[in-house]
């Protein structure tokens, strides 16, 4: 329509379904993610919700479908734009915050990463902490998995269940965090079973039912 500016779109999933043997774990999924927005995809476990946030990592193949990323429909050429943190930590237990960063900086070579000590300090933690792992909180643990998803300083997010396990606080201030990222133009997407944790930063909430859209509606974040 005339007048009307584009929109800039990070991702567009199009009639995508993926199935393991005869087992659908989406069917027919289909939406448009904007960049600077926040996406919380709620729903039951085996909903699709992580097989979803995968097939946007580029981890998975769609069976039928289609995936376009900033623009491009082949994964391999947006992976370098595209930060993923699983519902693993994926961290070393035996090293330090700053040791375990410093570890997968260095498997990023020849790319512009942020600092370790940086990285961590947009987190909120404290880099000098002479502490392994295995002694953090697990609100501490999620926020250094945050922070080794931002080494490589993506663009598109995507957090499976980055609320898991922490009390009421510690959600808080991941909350906080995710704000100032959107506020960047970045654009997040959470899977979670907390959809009110998730709330103040929702600009949309997709709810997927045994591999289906059950609804795509607009959010009111107040961060």
């Amino acid at each position: 329509m005339c007048g009307l500016a584009s929109v800039a779109l990070s991702a567009q999933v199009d009639n995508v379904s993926r199935l393991f043997g005869t087992f659908a774990a989406l069917r027919q999924v289909s939406a448009d993610l904007e960049t600077g927005k926040c996406y919380v995809l709620i729903g039951e476990n085996g909903a699709g919700k992580s097989t979803l946030l995968r097939i946007l990592a580029g981890l998975l193949r769609p069976s039928f479908g289609t995936v376009k990323l900033f623009g491009n429909f082949d994964p391999e050429q947006a992976r370098e734009r595209i930060g993923y943190m699983s519902h693993a930590p994926m961290l070393y237990d035996e090293l330090t915050g700053v040791e375990n960063l410093r570890y997968f900086a260095s498997l990023y070579a020849g790319r512009a990463c942020l600092d370790p000590a940086e990285a961590l300090r947009q987190v909120g933690l404290d880099p000098s902490l002479n502490r392994t792992l295995g002694q953090y909180s697990q609100g501490m643990r999620q926020r250094t998995s945050l922070a080794r998803v931002l080494l490589p300083q993506p663009e598109l997010l995507l957090l499976d269940e980055p609320f898991s396990n922490m009390d009421v606080e510690s959600v808080s201030q991941m909350v906080a965090l995710l704000s100032g990222f959107r506020h960047q133009n970045r654009t997040i997407v959470i899977t979670t079973h907390q959809r009110e944790a998730a709330a103040p930063i929702a600009d949309y909430v997709l709810a997927l039912k045994a591999g289906r859209v059950a609804s795509f509606e607009p959010g009111s974040p107040s961060l």
